[in-house]
């Protein structure tokens, strides 16, 4: 089977997000498993993009609105990702460092999927399928099936995958005339809550509609952000299927961004050693627990609470743990977690920005991961922490309630609690430090958690019954 992804992001190329990481291997394990599967992004100015080599495959054009843009298809050529990575270059439009952030955001994706159909056309031997991901690339079924240039792309498949329903890419109706001719008896697939909902119109035109998790999935009939009804209403082509993680690229027994490897057996000595390196880095006590947060600091991530939470926990608790927080986001937020630094010098510190070296190091080293997401449709911070020996502590929502069983349940291994505020997790702290200092739980959980499977392998099937039901 021959398969297309298209998505905003994909590592290492371009990544803000989990779904980076998901684009970035599903592909690879898609094509060991004996399919064709590819990925066709946009083309941004990232070092990924700098220090390796292309390949011109195809040079078109085509409108959008009144304008008629260039575009060029290149292609990475060494094949060293496991799967065809295609570029999309639209000079001017998408060709710039960042991914995400411009004013003219909704035309760049607008442009960028307008020459994906475009080139699409142009192939001599259609692909079976085509897996859209997330709003950036959710108008594309409604492009092949009704914009009037395109119709010989109508009968192939297409899944999308709703990697975060909290955005929509929704626009007034007047950008409905960038879109190439279309048939405007179909209004409606495009509308939704009287605007262009660029999710909304994936979800009504593609053939499947699969998320990031089963309770996730759940959860989009009552918390979806204006699509409750909708995401109802097409509850039947709708499956939850859980993300999974590359054992290949997070491995502590191979992982080249680590200083120290180590496997289940010397996990213990292991970890110690990224944990002594780690706390000499960031100015932390080695003897304490050290609890770590990395994400972007944003609302949903619950990241305005955490500068209250830790100070509250560390106040509370006498300094019984070392806190690290590594993201970005927020310039509030971001000012009022490195204040805690001055307040806290030994026990907690922060890292600004986006390092994803930085990020490995923090896993191998860290006894606990805190995740006190609001909203979670799958994580995989959680499962990067199992990896590695790390104990997560996470809300109890969407994907985490589907990879992390509390350590008072049978099996447990992790830490879950209810609510995004400040006491829920102020206790789960003063339950992480309590577990910190009973070795031998401590040392079950941790064999717990790197016994867990998390891997794309069986994944991969999931997503090919999807496939095989509609094609």
């Amino acid at each position: 089977m021959v398969i297309v992804h298209l998505s905003a992001e994909c590592y290492p190329m371009a990544k803000a997000g989990g779904l980076g990481d998901v684009v970035g291997a599903l592909p690879k394990y898609q094509n060991n498993m004996g399919d064709s599967a590819m990925v066709v992004m946009p083309m941004y100015k990232t070092p990924f993009l700098l220090n390796n080599e292309w390949e011109v495959q195809f040079k078109g054009n085509s409108p959008l609105g009144t304008w008629v843009f260039d575009y060029t298809i290149i292609k990475e050529k060494s094949g060293k990702l496991g799967y065809e990575l295609y570029l999309v270059d639209i000079l001017g439009l998408l060709d710039r460092p960042k991914i995400y952030g411009y004013s003219d955001d909704t035309d760049r994706f607008m442009g960028y999927q307008i020459a994906v159909v475009d080139w699409l056309a142009h192939w001599e031997q259609l692909p079976d399928l085509i897996h859209c991901h997330d709003h950036q690339a959710a108008l594309v079924p409604f492009m092949m099936r009704h914009c009037d240039a395109y119709q010989r792309l109508q009968n192939i498949k297409t899944v999308l995958t709703i990697h975060n329903a909290q955005y929509h890419g929704s626009m007034g109706w007047e950008k409905t005339a960038l879109l190439p001719k279309w048939d405007l008896w179909k209004k409606g697939l495009l509308e939704w809550d009287d605007c262009v909902n660029s999710l909304a119109t994936g979800i009504k035109c593609a053939d499947k509609v699969t998320t990031v998790s089963k309770t996730y999935m759940l959860q989009l009939t009552h918390q979806s952000n204006g699509l409750e009804t909708l995401f109802e209403n097409e509850r039947n082509k709708c499956v939850g299927i859980l993300n999974g993680i590359d054992n290949e690229l997070w491995n502590p027994a191979t992982d080249p961004m680590i200083p120290f490897h180590y496997t289940v057996e010397d996990v213990i000595a292991g970890k110690q050693k990224n944990k002594a390196a780690i706390c000499e880095k960031y100015n932390l006590a080695i003897t304490k627990p050290l609890i770590v947060f990395i994400g972007r600091f944003v609302g949903e991530k619950a990241a305005d609470v955490l500068p209250g939470a830790i100070q509250h926990a560390l106040d509370k608790t006498n300094c019984g743990a070392n806190f690290l927080v590594i993201g970005t986001g927020d310039t509030a937020i971001e000012s009022a977690l490195n204040y805690l630094v001055q307040l806290y010098p030994g026990n907690y510190n922060t890292y600004i920005g986006y390092d994803e070296k930085i990020g490995h190091e923090a896993y191998a080293a860290a006894d606990f991961l805190l995740m006190p997401s609001r909203v979670e449709p799958c994580g995989l911070n959680q499962m990067y922490a199992l990896r590695y020996g790390t104990i997560p502590m996470v809300r109890d929502t969407g994907g985490l309630h589907d990879t992390v069983i509390d350590m008072g349940d049978t099996g447990g291994f992790g830490i879950r609690f209810i609510h995004a505020n400040e006491q829920d997790i102020v206790y789960s702290i003063e339950r992480a430090i309590s577990v910190f200092q009973d070795k031998n739980q401590m040392s079950k959980m941790i064999q717990l958690a790197m016994n867990i499977d998390h891997s794309w392998n069986a994944v991969v099937h999931d997503y090919k019954n999807v496939y095989e039901s509609i094609t």
